[in-house]
C-alpha cells in the first residue's frame, strides 16, 4: 500500500524534465528552420513577382512601339526609338500601348514612354527603375508625363536590339541617326538583375537574373536573303 501511494522520485522527475527540454529544443529548431525557409521563399517570390510584373509591362509597351513614316506631314510630331547604352541602359520610344483612363480626355492609344534607373540611397541596394508615360506625343519625346517606380533593388538593366537588316544584335539604337534612320528593331532583349536575399546569409544579397525577348509588331521584316540563310 505504501509503495502504491508513493510518488515519483527526484531522479525520475529530473529525467522527465530533461526529456521534455530535449523535445522542446528539437521542436524549436524545426520551427525556426521552417519560419526562416518560409521567409526566404517569400522574399524570393516577391523578387520574382516584381520582375514578372516589370517585364510584362515593358514587353507590352515595346511590342507596340512604332514610328511615323510621314515625317514631313503638317502638324505631325516626330516619333523616335532611342536606346542608350549606359550603366544601366535607358530607353525612350513611342508606342500604341497607352490606355485611356478618363472619358472624353484628350488622349489616344499613342504615347511616349521613358524607362531609366536612378540610385536612391534610402531605397535598398542597386537602383530604382522608373517609368514615365506621357498622355500625348509631342516634340519632347523624353519629357512630361507622370513618373513612378516599377522595380526596386535593380543591379543591372541591359537592353539589346536586333537589326532586321543585318540580323545582328546591337547594344544601342537611335532612329534619328543614319544607321537606323526612322527604323525600330526587329526584337528587343531585356536583361534585368535584381538583388535578392542570400539563403545562406541573411546579411548578404545575391543576384537574381531575369531575361526576356520581345518581337516588335511594327518593325520591318527580315530580308528574304536572311530568311533563306536561316532556313
Amino acid at each position: 500500500m505504501r509503495r502504491a501511494r508513493a510518488g515519483m522520485s527526484m531522479l525520475e522527475v529530473m529525467i522527465a524534465i530533461a526529456i521534455l527540454l530535449v523535445i522542446s529544443a528539437i521542436s524549436w529548431e524545426v520551427l525556426a528552420s521552417t519560419i526562416e525557409a518560409r521567409e526566404i521563399l517569400s522574399d524570393r517570390d516577391e523578387t520574382t513577382r516584381a520582375a514578372r510584373v516589370t517585364l510584362a509591362r515593358l514587353r507590352r509597351e515595346i511590342q507596340l512601339a512604332f514610328l511615323t513614316k510621314q515625317t514631313q506631314a503638317i502638324n505631325t510630331y516626330a516619333t523616335v526609338f532611342v536606346g542608350v547604352d549606359d550603366t544601366p541602359d535607358r530607353l525612350y520610344f513611342s508606342t500604341f500601348a497607352h490606355q485611356r483612363l478618363y472619358r472624353d480626355s484628350r488622349e489616344s492609344d499613342q504615347t511616349e514612354v521613358t524607362v531609366w534607373c536612378e540610385r536612391i540611397a534610402s531605397k535598398g541596394e542597386g537602383c530604382v527603375l522608373f517609368h514615365r508615360e506621357a498622355p500625348r506625343i509631342d516634340e519632347e519625346p523624353d519629357e512630361e508625363g507622370p513618373i513612378y517606380p516599377i522595380a526596386y533593388n535593380v543591379l543591372r538593366f541591359d537592353l539589346r536590339y536586333l537589326d532586321s537588316r543585318t540580323n545582328e544584335w546591337v547594344d544601342e539604337w537611335d532612329s534619328r541617326t543614319v544607321d537606323f534612320s526612322n527604323r525600330i528593331p526587329r526584337a528587343v532583349e531585356i536583361g534585368l538583375v535584381l538583388a535578392g536575399r542570400d539563403p545562406r546569409d541573411e546579411e548578404r544579397t545575391i543576384e537574381v537574373p531575369f531575361l526576356s525577348t520581345v518581337s516588335l509588331e511594327y518593325a520591318d521584316p527580315l530580308p528574304r536573303s536572311l530568311l533563306q540563310a536561316v532556313q
